[in-house]
């Protein structure tokens, strides 16, 4: 029997045939005269495309199929492609709902969004990502949801709120609008992993196996993996993944000649596009398996430079020939998906189209979805009521009182040896170091001079509030301090600071709004955001009030406590992942990535 999806697609297709075949039928929108973008061919044309329902239902001479009530659009000059697809990103790293995110990345000719909630999946479990799942309905681009086959990534080295495993896929495979399995973060380290975790691989070995069996797709995570444990975690993977952990010129070219789609990462803090591309551009290797993908990217990038049209902007400035970019967005990802009504203008496929100024530039005019007009010179047509969580996904943050004492380093003697991590701008990798400071009354004390202050990262969901603690350099902090409920992937509390009665300050001020980000300078807030949903997004603001919030956070991160790196929370949250190179800070401590291990934070 006939799903109640393909049933109406089988009679949309008969009315496409009889506005092709009949005299009497006509399109319901005809885009005329533009150049087209073919992402097949790899060329160039003038054609019109005319639309019936939500279906292109021919590119070319339309003329025939214009009738009384046809909607005809003139875009002569400029160029029509495919809508554009984000194949890797995370509504969580925006602060945003769905609904909102989508407010501010169909105008820019984003059509297509593949999430990855395990964020939000990692702070509450199954509950959290259905109703992320269920938002999905309620905008009108496509988006679909990969969720994570094991929370936490690393087990014995970071705390979850939930734990998801083996046993959740069912249950979360077969739920609407949940597309497959994401980042298989849990086998990154695969040398690791195999010696110290091996029942982790059984585990996640379950969760794809049985994705597979379903026809649904499991996206890879391997950072600087080669080799031996490049292939144990592709077929970890099911034999055909992804990866958008690819830093490397050399890296990109392993994976792809291992079959692996190169998950090319350009968002608004981690950006290795320019290195991965060289293996089209200095190699001249095939670029049918690259694939543009943001991440993690904030508001005010989304407004002000765009999404996947920026990603694309980006790829012809490094020599790429713009309809070769394009297809990296387009049928490029739409193959890896398995979309066969997506990712190309042609007869049947979805009306997903982008009208564009400039090739180079990718300067969007307009934007139809299922062939109707969304966006208008970078602007919504139509309106997208907003959407309210329900309240089984907020109030995650459950932590005791803090007090100074409970974030203190202790060392003996007048100075000490500390072990610190390093912050790379635009990286999510980081490089580690030694530092001598200065101890009073046996607390470890920063050194403003070398730019060393304290990180730290605490458990927020009531388990047992434990407290990761170790230096830090590379925000130039020169007083206060930072805390927020966003840590990738755990989401515990982290923190940066100047001085220990900032940061109790702080992380106290968290929890009592529920989750958020909170600055603050000589014992007084200075200023926060409020972040309800899973303590990592807000359903309050609009996309627009919170991309401007989090630029006057920024701008007070400047101006108030001093600190000098750009988009300073989205790297804090990075300084907590377990599974990327080299030293990371988790709830459980400083953590070697490369030798899975707990790092005394003090050189004994």
């Amino acid at each position: 029997m006939l799903k109640p999806e393909s049933v109406k697609q089988a009679i949309d297709y008969r009315q496409i045939i009889d506005v092709l075949m009949a005299d009497d039928r006509f399109a319901d929108l005809v885009l005329y005269g533009g150049n087209v973008v073919n992402v097949i061919t790899k060329e160039i044309y003038t054609a019109d495309i005319a639309v019936k329902g939500d279906y292109i239902a021919l590119v070319g001479d339309c003329e025939s199929l214009i009738g009384e009530k046809t909607t005809v659009v003139d875009v002569r000059g400029k160029y029509l492609t495919p809508g554009f697809i984000d194949s890797h990103m995370h509504f969580e790293s925006a602060m945003l709902t769905i609904t909102e995110f989508s407010k501010l990345s169909i105008p820019t000719g984003t059509t297509t969004l593949m999430a990855d909630p395990h964020e939000i999946g990692n702070a509450l479990g199954s509950v959290a990502m259905k109703a992320m799942a269920d938002e999905c309905n309620h905008v009108p681009n496509y988006v679909r949801l990969q969720v994570p086959a094991l929370t936490p990534d690393a087990p014995k080295l970071e705390t979850a709120g939930v734990e998801v495993n083996s046993k959740d896929m069912e249950d979360l495979l077969n739920y609407p609008n949940i597309n497959g399995i994401g980042e298989l973060q849990g086998f990154s380290l695969a040398k690791h992993v195999y010696k110290h975790t091996p029942e982790i691989i059984d585990d996640l070995l379950a969760s794809t196996t049985y994705a597979k069996s379903i026809g649904k797709p499991v996206d890879g995570n391997a950072p600087e993996l080669f080799g031996a444990e490049l292939a144990a975690h592709i077929v970890a993977c099911g034999g055909n993944c992804s990866c958008h952990e690819t830093t490397t010129k050399a890296e990109c070219i392993e994976k792809i000649r291992q079959g692996v789609y190169v998950f090319m990462r350009e968002g608004s803090t981690q950006r290795n596009m320019a290195e991965c591309i060289k293996a089209v551009t200095e190699e001249g290797l095939d670029s049918r398996r690259l694939i543009l993908v943001s991440d993690d990217m904030v508001p005010t990038d989304l407004e002000t430079a765009g999404h996947m049209n920026d990603l694309i902007r980006r790829t012809i400035r490094e020599g790429v020939d713009p309809v070769e970019a394009i297809q990296m967005a387009t049928i490029n990802p739409a193959t890896y998906w398995g979309f066969k009504d997506r990712g190309a203008l042609l007869p049947g496929k979805v009306a997903d189209i982008a009208v564009i100024d400039d090739l180079n530039e990718m300067t969007v005019a307009a934007v139809f979805i299922k062939g109707k007009l969304m966006a208008s010179q970078g602007k919504m047509v139509v309106e997208i009521p907003s959407y309210t969580y329900p309240d089984t996904v907020k109030n995650s943050v459950k932590i005791k009182h803090v007090t100074e004492a409970d974030l203190e380093i202790n060392a003996d003697g007048s100075t000490a040896t500390v072990r610190y991590i390093q912050a790379i701008p635009d990286q999510n990798l980081t490089g580690t170091g030694e530092a001598q400071t200065t101890v009073n009354r046996g607390i470890v004390q920063p050194d403003l001079s070398q730019d060393l202050v304290y990180l730290g990262c605490m458990e927020r969901y009531g388990h047992h509030g434990s407290i990761g603690k170790c230096m830090v350099k590379g925000f130039g902090l020169k007083q206060g301090a930072v805390a927020q409920s966003i840590a990738h992937d755990t989401h515990n509390i982290t923190y940066i600071g100047a001085n220990l009665k900032d940061i109790a300050i702080a992380i106290n001020r968290v929890a009592e709004i529920g989750g958020g980000l909170v600055l603050v300078n000589n014992g007084r807030v200075v200023d926060e955001l409020a972040l309800p949903v899973g303590g990592l997004m807000t359903d309050e603001m609009t996309g627009s009030e919170v991309g401007q919030k989090v630029a006057d956070l920024e701008n007070m991160f400047k101006t108030q406590l001093g600190g000098s790196l750009h988009a300073p929370f989205m790297h804090l949250s990075f300084l907590a992942l377990s599974t990327s190179p080299e030293w990371k800070i988790t709830d459980q401590g400083l953590v070697d990535v490369n030798n899975f291990e707990v790092l005394d934070p003090v050189v004994r």
